[in-house]
């Protein structure tokens, strides 16, 4: 099995605008759950705020290997999404690794 964690960094500097942000990514990404062959689990989650310099949110899935995991980048679905997020996303960061 294979673990992707990604880190996002929103790009609104206005609390209300960040939490909806936050609020729509989670519901598009999670909603993926299903609808990819291989895709296990997708879990996304705000960063509790209480550090400074912390990432915002982070995506943390899980896929059947390797070609799951290229499959689910691959498929339109997560294509679609990934439109919104990187209209809302000013950075991020990804690790995959192997469970």
């Amino acid at each position: 099995m294979i673990r992707h964690i990604v880190l996002f960094t929103l790009a609104a500097t206005d609390e209300a605008q960040r939490a909806s942000d936050a609020a729509g990514m989670k519901q598009r990404l999670e909603g993926l759950v299903g609808q990819i062959p291989g895709l296990r689990t997708l879990t996304v989650s705000r960063d509790l705020g209480t550090v400074e310099g912390h990432f915002d949110l982070a995506l943390v899935s899980d896929h059947d290997d390797n070609a799951a995991l290229e499959g689910y980048q691959a498929h339109p679905a997560h294509k679609d999404v990934l439109g919104y997020v990187s209209s809302v996303v000013d950075k991020r960061a990804v690790v995959d690794f192997e469970l």
